[in-house]
């Protein structure tokens, strides 16, 4: 498994992560890392492989989400010709192929029972049985295994063996999502931004003060790989000389899209009543005060409503990003 990605990040959080990861890795035990989709587990169950003693054996990677159940068991173990329909001709497993070297096993929280079970005994004795075999093999594999669930709770509901856990838990590395690490979104974003503009051939010039607030004080539910692909639709859909001042989230949004109610998007302060003054203030008798608590009574309602999204809040309320910023900044509400 190569990677062009690195591990980039300067937060304490992250870096605990990273310093637990590489202490764990000149250790022959099982190592399993938790995290949110996209936090990068991947790359640490890399760096785990690179900084061990079986750096220059063989890294195989498996994601047990990815086969339908019948089929992993021999992903696994392989099987033998015959062992069953389609089984042509005999198959060394994902066990066999990483022997001497070091198996992750990606999304482990999706292993049956019975699965399980098997690995299980290939942990604990290592050794594996093929399908349709009568004997096993002895193999010499590291453990690595990932997932994005908490295994303990899947233990209460029998939906994971507790011995299982034990074995593969001797180290957890818990990498924080990126929203935990607010310090690091700058720092990524003109790594990602910055090589996709060499890709595409382009001078680089950064992103506008705005562009970088609003990367900054998005959520990220889908952490790093979501802002990868935010920042590289930057890059490429900007067209302009100077730095990217566009920054689309949800690439999906169109008033076109199906189910999106018509051709135009519905207005969303339509038809807005003036707030009520707040118990025991009087209404302000000069139009300006008027307008200034209407304006921010609908700031508030369209933050609210686009989850606190300054660009689909723009977008709804038909302004310009630039134009809701200093609309926030002018009645105080932009965050911090």
């Amino acid at each position: 498994m190569e990677r062009t990605t690195q591990v980039i990040g300067q937060s304490g959080p992250f870096l605990d992560a990273l310093e637990r990861a590489s202490r764990a890795a000149a250790l022959d035990r099982p190592v399993l890392v938790i995290g949110e989709r996209g936090t990068g587990k991947e790359l640490v169950a890399e760096r785990l492989h690179r900084l061990s003693p079986r750096w220059d054996q063989a890294l195989i990677v498996m994601n047990c989400a990815a086969l339908p159940e019948t089929l992993i068991e021999a992903e696994l173990f392989g099987h033998e010709a015959g062992a069953f329909t389609g089984a042509t001709k005999a198959r060394a497993g994902r066990f066999e192929e990483a022997d001497g070297g070091t198996l992750f096993l990606d999304e482990l929280g999706t292993l049956s029972m019975a699965a399980q079970e098997r690995l299980l005994r290939a942990v604990e004795y290592g050794e594996v049985t093929r399908i349709g075999a009568s004997h096993p093999i002895r193999v010499d594999v590291r453990i690595v295994a990932a997932t994005n669930e908490h295994l303990p709770e899947k233990v209460e509901r029998n939906q994971f063996r507790a011995d299982l856990l034990d074995r593969l838990s001797f180290e957890v590395v818990t990498l924080p999502p990126l929203r935990a690490r607010p310090g690091d979104v700058p720092v990524l974003s003109e790594h990602f931004g910055r090589r996709m503009a060499a890709e595409m051939n382009r001078d680089w010039h950064g992103f506008s003060p705005e562009a970088l607030d609003s990367l900054i004080d998005y959520r990220w539910p889908g952490n790093v790989r979501e802002l990868r692909n935010v920042v590289e639709r930057a890059v490429y859909r900007w067209e302009q000389d100077g730095p990217i001042a566009h920054i689309e989230f949800d690439p999906f949004q169109s008033p076109h899209r199906p189910g999106g109610g018509g051709t135009q998007p519905a207005p969303m302060v339509d038809h807005v009543a003036p707030p009520a003054p707040p118990p025991g203030e009087s209404e302000p008798a000069d139009f300006k005060s008027r307008v200034a608590r209407f304006e921010r009574d609908v700031l508030t309602k369209a933050l609210a409503a686009n989850r606190f999204n300054q660009r689909q809040t723009a977008d709804a309320l038909g302004l310009s990003y630039d134009q809701l910023r200093h609309a926030l900044r002018r009645h105080d509400l932009l965050p911090g």
